[in-house]
């Protein structure tokens, strides 16, 4: 019996038309352009407009990706949404996202996993379609994480913006994702998180206790680059593959240090990764699968080519995806 691999066949994305660049944010709050450049890599970001919201993201993406792929939302098995910032508490952002795309009742999920979102996403329907359950599965990942900023914060205010990616898979013979590998560790919680919430309260009476990130930058980045070095020989060790094999690394869109750190360990030229963070900044959920699809509608992605996927996110979540594309 032939194995049965999920394969991408389409992506798609989306972004605000608003566009906040460094020296922008100067006249907000005490930074600069090249402060910001030296240590992040990010000139711009997308913020969505004021009645803009995470699934008109999603839904925009999503449209772009059924297009390509030649498909009707009605004929979608299963919606899985990768967000932070879903538009409500409940209904799901993937319900709200099923009912505008006309999809006929199928399953419908969020999935929050910060910025490895759409890892999580694409590694639960990659299971789907393994095991039968799904012949079509639409995956996205969406935020508008600028609703959590403090624009008074110069550690957080610099590296954030609003964006969606999407992806259909299908069902292959030929090889399509190879593995995925997710894992969390919720020992460092407090180094980059949100600390209010339904349960928890939202503090109302506290100066400036909104809903706002959190982080500890340079633990983050500490922890980051070595749990990235982690799982890329975890990937690559899974497959029986020399790094000397992949074509592409499409990482999450944090900071280009990291970025370039895991290329180094990869021996990667800078020109096999797809980078996006400079114009994009960090879009969490969003990221990776807007790079994917930028490398892919520019035609530097090409098919048989193998694509290495990794993020890392606030909780701390990280996730990979090797791909025969």
């Amino acid at each position: 019996m032939s194995r049965i691999y999920s394969r991408i066949v389409a992506s798609g994305s989306a972004l605000p038309e608003r566009v906040v660049t460094n020296h922008d944010l100067e006249l907000m709050v005490e930074t600069s352009d090249s402060w910001i450049r030296d240590r992040t890599g990010i000139s711009e970001r997308r913020v969505a407009a004021a009645d803009e919201t995470t699934c008109d993201l999603a839904e925009r993406a999503a449209q772009m990706a059924l297009q390509r792929a030649g498909v009707k939302a009605s004929s979608l098995d299963l919606i899985i949404v990768g967000t932070t910032t879903p538009d409500l508490i409940f209904p799901s952002t993937a319900c709200l996202l099923q009912h505008r795309l006309g999809a006929d009742e199928c399953g419908s999920f969020d999935v929050n996993a910060a910025c490895s979102g759409f890892i999580y996403g694409l590694s639960i329907a990659d299971q789907y379609i393994r095991a039968g359950n799904a012949k079509r599965v639409l995956v996205v990942g969406a935020e508008t994480l600028t609703r959590m900023i403090d624009w008074e914060d110069r550690s957080t205010a610099v590296l954030f913006g609003d964006g969606a990616g999407a992806v259909i898979l299908e069902p292959a013979i030929e090889a399509g994702i190879l593995s995925t590998h997710i894992h969390a560790s919720g020992a460092h919680a407090d180094l980059l998180c949100a600390d209010v919430g339904v349960s928890r309260g939202f503090r109302e009476h506290e100066k400036n206790a909104g809903l706002h990130v959190l982080m500890k930058g340079n633990e983050v980045f500490k922890v980051a680059v070595r749990t990235l070095g982690r799982i890329v020989d975890e990937t690559l060790g899974a497959n029986n593959m020399d790094k000397s094999e992949l074509d592409w690394l499409i990482p999450h869109q944090a900071n280009l240090r990291i970025i370039n750190a895991t290329a180094k360990k990869l021996d990667m030229s800078m020109d096999q990764v797809i980078v996006t963070v400079n114009k994009h900044g960090n879009t969490s959920s969003g990221s990776v699968p807007l790079a994917l699809d930028e490398g892919i509608s520019d035609g530097r992605i090409k098919r048989g080519e193998t694509l290495l996927l990794e993020a890392f996110g606030g909780g701390f979540t990280w996730g990979s995806a090797l791909i025969k594309y």
